[in-house]
């Protein structure tokens, strides 16, 4: 299983896309649909209609790279959102990738303390 860098961003496109779309399509999307840079340091990330297949889309210095994952026999948990784009951090895309639902994910929250003893 490959790994991205903690510090990409991750922008997740709500609705599904047509997944004959190639690279050019997506970066089509990306700039039109998403109103985001294609060439920017960030994963965007697709999914089709039965939500068993994604779709990532990255720009690596010299061009473009496209990875699909498909599903055998299960399905994606596709946040739910009224945002047509979603921010995520990298750590909630590998959770996704693997299966997980992120939305019914809780953390601990951030503690903010002002001296030791």
């Amino acid at each position: 299983m490959f790994r991205l860098a903690s510090d990409l961003r991750v922008y997740l496109h709500r609705e599904p896309i047509d997944f004959r779309a190639g690279i050019n399509s997506l970066a089509i999307v990306v700039e039109q649909s998403m109103g985001l840079d294609p060439f920017q340091r960030a994963v965007f990330t697709f999914c089709n209609r039965r939500r068993d297949r994604i779709k990532l889309l990255i720009y690596d210095r010299s061009g473009f790279w496209m990875l699909l994952k498909g599903l055998e026999a299960d399905r994606f948990h596709w946040p739910r959102s009224q945002e047509a784009v979603l921010t995520l951090t990298t750590e909630e895309l590998h959770w996704l990738l693997d299966g997980s639902n992120i939305a019914a994910v809780r953390r601990h929250p951030v503690r903010q303390y002002q001296s030791v003893g």
